[in-house]
């Protein structure tokens, strides 16, 4: 069910962007992949534009700077906060290195990103007007946004210190995972863990913030990316909170998608669920 977020609390994921090489064919991708549409490209903001769903906001995408436009592509995701002053100093004496200081964004609100002690860049977004994403539950919006690291302890240790994140592991003996909860909010704002062992595009991967957007139906929204010019780094795979994907955009750019469990893998555990019960 779609919920509109008018206010983040400081730590969660509250947006996430991309400087593309080719902003009408990234918007083409996604649009066709997860239904967005966009607003204007602005040139007064070096040509950034929002993502809709829904006529609200979910992501951002931007030309990328000439000086910067051999670099890899990534999704970045910024974290909440209400003192971005503050919390970049928090950062920086938890052992962050600061790669751009705070800058304001005109009435929007303030940005800034930092590198964590594992190597994961992260932003921190204090808003004005611009809050953030602005709707969750529904195709095309953010569904999580995750750490993947070869060091969960060290980085568990810094975002608890900075931001006050509260862990609960989840983990399996084939993968080392936690989701966390912020100060302030009742549900999992996230998750930080270890790429699993057996899955090679994670482990080739730097450190780095994952971005997975919801989709109606993981296999269609597959199909979709190849469609559109993407392409998978694996074949959609059943978890338990419903089917993922990993995906590569038109730059190379990574990121997930997840939809519902498919009905033959529901049933499959229901079953395996009674035969434990017996």
């Amino acid at each position: 069910m779609a919920e509109r977020i008018d206010r983040w609390p400081t730590g969660t994921p509250c947006w996430a962007d991309i400087m593309v090489s080719d902003l009408d064919r990234s918007m083409d991708f996604y649009a066709s992949v997860l239904g967005w549409r966009f607003t204007p490209s602005d040139p007064a903001y070096g040509g950034y534009c929002n993502a809709l769903v829904d006529g609200e906001p979910v992501a951002g995408l931007s030309p990328a700077l000439p000086e910067t436009e051999d670099d890899p592509h990534a999704w970045a995701v910024y974290l909440a906060s209400d003192d971005i002053v503050a919390t970049g100093r928090a950062a920086v004496a938890a052992g962050a290195r600061q790669l751009f200081e705070p800058m304001e964004v005109g009435r929007f609100g303030t940005m800034g990103v930092w590198i964590d002690p594992t190597g994961a860049a992260f932003g921190v977004w204090q808003p004005r007007d611009h809050t953030g994403f602005s709707i969750i539950g529904k195709h095309g919006a953010v569904a999580w946004c995750d750490l993947l690291t070869s060091d969960q302890q060290a980085a568990e240790r810094f975002y608890a210190e900075v931001f006050g994140y509260d862990y609960q592991d989840i983990g399996t003996r084939h993968e080392a995972y936690a989701v966390f909860t912020v100060p302030g909010m009742d549900r999992s704002a996230g998750g930080i863990g270890v790429p699993a062992e057996d899955v090679d595009h994670l482990q080739e991967a730097p450190p780095l913030w994952w971005v997975c957007f919801e989709v109606d139906d993981a296999d269609t929204a597959a199909e979709r990316v190849i469609g559109a010019g993407g392409s998978l780094l694996g074949e959609p795979e059943e978890f338990g909170y419903g089917e993922l994907v990993f995906a590569a955009g038109p730059d190379g750019e990574r990121f997930a998608l997840m939809g519902p469990s498919s009905e033959d893998w529901a049933e499959a555990h229901d079953e395996d669920d009674e035969d434990d019960e017996r």
